[in-house]
């Protein structure tokens, strides 16, 4: 039997859809709208791409959303002074500086600029050691983390007790998400193994995952072999390998694969997630979710 399709797209709508009814909810009882700021240094069509589905969605959830655009060339200091006076601003709950930034800028001074009680996106070091401290000290949990999460516990996958495997150890997906999923609590107190390039018979640890996570960036990597049968896989990876003519515009567009073998793997897996369509929806909106819960917290 093929594998339950989980599909990120469905599970994001409904999440955006619970969001809505609090940040009206809020509006009415305490007179307080979610504030998000989205910074852009430069034109980078990506970054653009990017911070322009962010106002979007923040607009379409009703949230107070600004797009702060600044030129290429601004001075780091600059950039560090207007952080500084969002992180002032009490309209403000959420500041989010897209990266990449230009290579005169250092981004860890500016992202360790940003408030942690502000920093939705948690690269902040004060948010990723309250991460691993986990329980009520964890403010914000990391987006596309997060996001994974969602996927797995809104696709009914039992998460107490499972052996789960993640494939990946970025600073961005791998180790936090090992991290939550090992916290005691709904939707984690798994036993985490972590597996990256140093590792010996990566396939091994693969075949006794429950639930298998991979975030490696490389396409196909995982083969249909590694997979235990009837295991939740979540494909993170995104990798462009080629462009196809678009039925619908006919224009070109980027081929996109996953880090495991789709098509192979849902023969086997109990569950899996796509690519696109499956980690990608979520990340954005557990975004927003970071806003929500910012502007909860400076309900007095």
């Amino acid at each position: 039997m093929a594998a339950k399709i989980i599909n990120g797209n469905e599970i994001a709508a409904e999440i955006r859809e619970e969001l809505k009814k609090e940040v009206a909810l809020m509006k009415e009882k305490h007179g307080v709208v979610p504030g998000l700021v989205t910074i852009l240094v430069g034109k980078n069509p990506a970054s653009v791409s990017y911070v322009t589905g962010k106002q979007k969605t923040a607009h379409e959830l009703g949230f107070y959303s600004m797009q702060d655009d600044q030129p290429e060339d601004i001075p780091e200091a600059a950039l560090l002074a207007l952080v500084d006076k969002y992180n002032k601003d009490p309209k403000i709950h959420g500041i989010l500086v897209q990266l990449p930034l230009p290579k005169h800028i250092n981004e860890k001074r500016v992202l360790n600029a940003i408030d942690p009680d502000k920093d939705v996106d948690c690269f902040h070091p004060v948010n990723i050691g309250r991460l691993v401290i986990g329980g009520s000290e964890a403010r914000f949990l990391p987006c596309t983390p997060a996001g994974i999460q969602e996927l797995i516990v809104r696709s009914g996958v039992p998460t107490s007790g499972a052996d789960v495997v993640v494939v990946g150890r970025s600073n961005i997906v791998g180790k936090p998400i090992a991290i939550i999923m090992m916290q005691k609590g709904k939707g984690a107190n798994s036993t985490v193994t972590v597996v990256h390039t140093g590792s010996r018979n990566m396939e091994a640890h693969c075949r006794r995952a429950d639930i298998l996570i991979v975030a490696a960036g490389v396409p196909g990597l995982v083969k249909p072999d590694w997979i235990k049968p009837g295991a939740c896989v979540i494909d993170v990876g995104v990798n462009r390998v080629g462009e196809k003519k678009s039925e619908k515009t006919g224009r070109m567009v980027p081929i996109l694969k996953g880090d495991v073998d789709f098509d192979a793997a849902k023969e086997i897996a109990g569950a899996i997630t796509p690519v696109p369509g499956g980690v990608g929806p979520m990340t954005i909106t557990m975004l927003m979710k970071n806003t929500v819960l910012s502007a909860k917290s400076s309900i007095k």
